[in-house]
């Protein structure tokens, strides 16, 4: 059995109100989670963090309720890289859902195979020291060359500081690499940020590299409604519309203060993309081209 959580985790909200902006049809909440049920699906001996359970169903009544019609389920390092939380989900989504898995360089083929008539779409490489341990970057070239002919892409999280370090890294990829929330740029230093400009170079440079424009409330200085984050995210739906991908992260594992309303951050949509056509090309056309065609 999984170990209770560890203090000071901050458990999701339990009741986010209602947003005010509508989604349009078809929309996608292209980063959230699923952990657990600890009962059935075990946390991961070697997790850096022990969450609350947050369900499928918990998982799906939220979509429902902020008005998306899908979601992108990504594997959290709490699992490791043990898959039948993600999967399961999945499985009970009546195809409403995709994922992207975390795997060992001991996965066969044969599972990569199951897992992609499942619906899983791309595996996610962690670079956040402080929640995962160091995987050797031939490994991590390896399961890239093996997702290959899936036509799967590689999810990569890490934090701006480390980019220099990572960026050939990210280049040398065969597939398309998404970034996890903006590349956790110093919203204190501003869009001008020598660090943030370097980011969108990298975009600049390859086409093959999209981005979230997730995770405000990780990421803000000044607290909900996270207006400091908005010129980042903005910037990046401007620039490359077409690579760009929103989540509302749920359930916000990891939160050094407070869990965030996900109505707010549905809220802050119209002010990152501000034109119904950046706002289906956000939520429906690129999540859509990536994960359903």
């Amino acid at each position: 059995m999984s170990t209770p959580v560890n203090p000071p985790y901050i458990p999701f909200h339990p009741n986010p109100s209602k947003p005010q902006f509508r989604p349009p049809a078809g929309s996608v909440d292209a980063h959230c989670h699923v952990f657990g049920p600890a009962s059935r699906f075990q946390y991961a001996q070697e997790r850096k963090y022990t969450p609350v359970d947050a369900t499928k169903e918990t998982l799906f009544a939220l979509r429902d309720f902020l008005g998306f019609d899908k979601n992108v389920i990504v594997q959290a390092s709490c699992h490791g890289t043990d898959n039948s939380a993600l999967l399961d989900a999945l499985t009970h989504s009546d195809g409403k859902a995709r994922g992207v898995a975390v795997v060992g360089e001991d996965v066969s083929d044969d599972t990569l195979s199951i897992m992609n008539e499942m619906g899983v779409r791309g595996v996610r490489f962690n670079f956040v020291k402080r929640l995962v341990d160091f995987t050797p970057r031939e490994v991590l070239e390896e399961i890239a060359t093996r997702i290959e002919p899936l036509g799967w892409h590689v999810v990569v999280y890490f934090e701006m500081a480390d980019l220099p370090d990572l960026e050939s890294f990210f280049t040398s990829l065969p597939a398309i690499v998404v970034v996890d929330h903006m590349g956790r740029p110093d919203v204190r230093k501003g869009v001008d940020d020598p660090d943030f400009r370097r980011y969108l170079r990298l975009l600049d440079q390859h086409q093959n590299i999209w981005t979230k424009v997730s995770g405000p409330e990780r990421l803000t200085v000044s607290g909900a409604p996270y207006d400091d984050v908005v010129p980042f995210a903005r910037a990046l739906v401007e620039r490359y519309p077409d690579r760009v991908l929103w989540g509302t992260d749920w359930p916000h594992p990891n939160m050094p203060v407070e869990a965030p309303d996900d109505g707010v951050l549905v809220d802050i949509i119209p002010k990152i993309a501000v034109t119904a056509e950046l706002q289906r090309k956000l939520l429906v056309d690129n999540p859509m081209r990536l994960y359903w065609s």
